[in-house]
Parts: C-alpha cells; structure tokens; sequence
C-alpha cells in the first residue's frame, strides 16, 4: 500500500463522515460537508500527482481511485438530492451513467486484466461537479430550479461525453482480445480509462 492508494483509502473513509455531518442538524452542517468534500477532491488530486511522479501508478490504485471518486460523488448527488437540493433526475442520471460503466469495467477487467487512467474530459466533468455541487449545497436555498439545472446539465454532458469516447477506445482495443467483437451496444468503460 503505498501514498497514493492510502490517500484513495482515506477518500473512502471521508464517504460516510460526509454523509453523517451533512445530515447532522448542526447549523453548520452544510458548510463542514463542503470542507470535507472539498478535502475529498484534493486528496484526489494529490494521489494522482504523487502516484505519476514518484511512480506509484498500480493496479489496486486504478481501482481504489475511481472507486473512491465514484463513491463520494455519489454519495454527495444522494444527500443533496434527499435533502431537496438538487432534483432526483441528476442523480438518476449519474447514476446510470456509473451502472453502464461499471457493467463496462467488468468486461474489461476480465479481458485486459487492468484499469486505465482517467481522460482530460473526465476530469473536466469531475471538476464541474464539484463547483456544482458546493454552490447548490452552500446557495442552494437562493437557487430557482433553472439555475440548479444549469449548473450540472455541462456535467452532465461532459460525463456522458467521457464515457461514450471511453466505449469505443475500449471497443477498439480490447473488443476482439476474447475470441470475438464487442457488439456496438456493448458497455465497455470506467472512469479509470478514458472516463468521466
């Protein structure tokens, strides 16, 4: 277990914390949500910093990474949703998104043996959700319904994005190394290859 897949470690730890301050009725529940939300990220960034320049870049780490990620996203998408934050049909359709991908990422797994590294778009969709997510959790209340929408419909978009351009990398390269092609339709992604 080296740094960087003990800071994805920690990400995980930090899923349930996030959950259990967020609904904890303190008066300031929401803005300690958000700092360890915000921690979360940058433990993200750093592991993967940290991972490509000392070279720690494993197999359990392209697999704890995403998971952690995934998980945290997730986790926070439900709570503001539940909370009356955000509507149900963002986190529907994150999650969705993150079923194909994970019914993806098993075929993949199963063919090549390995996760692959996340893709600028993905990242960019990660970052946009976490500027979503912390202005709706921290002015969510003020915010007309449009302007919710507005903030995570690029997200969205880019997350779906990710995912579609991860499928057909993955069609390409992996969809024949098990005897036969993938069929078009097939779901081949996580947002540990070329993702979102």
């Amino acid at each position: 277990m080296n740094i960087a897949n003990l800071l994805s470690c920690i990400r995980l730890l930090l899923v349930p914390i996030f959950a259990r301050v967020f609904f904890s009725g303190r008066d300031d529940a929401y803005t300690l949500a958000v700092v360890i939300f915000l921690i979360a990220g940058a433990t993200d960034v750093l592991d993967g910093v940290i991972a490509r320049r000392f070279n720690m870049i494993t197999k359990l780490g392209r697999i704890l990474d995403p998971l952690a990620d995934k998980l945290m996203l997730f986790t926070v998408l439900v709570c503001t949703s539940v909370a009356g934050l955000i509507p149900y049909w963002i986190t529907a359709l994150y999650f969705l998104k993150e079923l194909l991908q994970a019914l993806g990422a098993v075929r993949l797994f199963r063919v090549a043996r390995d996760m692959l590294p996340a893709n600028n778009i993905g990242k960019l969709a990660t970052f946009c959700f976490y500027v979503a997510i912390v202005t709706v959790i921290l002015f969510g209340r003020s915010l007309p319904d449009a302007a919710v929408a507005g903030l995570f419909i690029p997200a969205l978009a880019l997350t779906f994005s990710a995912y579609v351009i991860y499928h057909r990398w993955a069609v390409a390269q992996y969809g024949k190394k098990d005897g036969k092609e993938a069929p078009p339709g097939d779901s081949a992604g996580h947002e540990s290859g070329p993702q979102g």
